[in-house]
């Protein structure tokens, strides 16, 4: 394994910019699938942050593409998906999404 770096290259941070808190909590989601298709379904959100959440859900989502997110509290949210992947230990889909608005999850 190379520890080199590139010239110019800029470490980042494995640190989350916010802290994320264990959840488990239903929601729903409406958004495109990769392959175009609208869907709108129930997911399951397992971590939480002020600006995002990890979310389980039966889709195949792109990245980059903007679902909006009803939890059991407060208002709908448009989120960009920033991370899409397949957990290797229970199999199950999962996204990651950043709130687009500033304010997070529990603004008025």
């Amino acid at each position: 394994m190379n520890n080199e770096r590139a010239p110019g290259a800029v470490l980042r941070s494995q640190r989350p910019r916010n802290p994320r808190v264990p959840v488990e909590f239903g929601l729903d989601v409406k958004g495109t699938d990769s392959s175009g298709k609208p869907f709108q379904l129930r997911a399951q959100a397992v971590k939480l942050s002020r600006g995002g959440a990890t979310i389980i859900i039966d889709a195949d989502v792109k990245t980059g593409s903007v679902v909006r997110l009803t939890p059991p509290f407060g208002r709908e949210l448009d989120a960009e998906v920033n991370g899409a992947w397949t957990d290797e230990i229970d199999g199950r889909r999962r996204i990651g999404v950043k709130l687009i608005a500033d304010d997070g999850w529990f603004a008025e």
